[in-house]
């Protein structure tokens, strides 16, 4: 897959970005909410200077990417959980199942 050169703006500055082709829309997309974040910080303080505002967004974006990665585990975790209840209720219903098969057949008919 060949890359191709996507120009972004950031904090008025543009740069061309290598991007895989068919990921332009994305990179355009976090590109997006890097200066959203690099604009909501310098509203917020004017004495950080363009390293510091790039360092502090990209902890705030690494800090919501921790927590998602957190949540996504979690969720791994519970459906673990769950399918492991559910393969202990088939594995006990196939036992009960088959315990009521074998009683049927040492089950001897009564005669009249």
């Amino acid at each position: 897959m060949s890359n191709s050169a996507v120009e972004i703006t950031l904090q008025g500055r543009t740069y061309s970005i290598a991007c895989p082709q068919g990921q332009e829309t994305a990179l355009k997309a976090v590109a997006n909410k890097l200066e959203k974040q690099l604009a909501s910080l310098r509203a917020r303080t004017n004495s950080l200077s363009r390293e510091e505002l790039a360092i502090m967004a990209a902890l705030n974006i690494g800090y919501e990417l921790f927590e998602e990665q957190k949540k996504n585990q979690d969720y791994i975790r519970q459906m673990d959980e769950r399918i492991t209840l559910l393969q202990s209720t088939l594995e006990n219903a196939l036992v009960e199942r088959s315990r009521g098969s074998a009683d049927k057949q040492h089950q001897t008919p009564e005669s009249d």
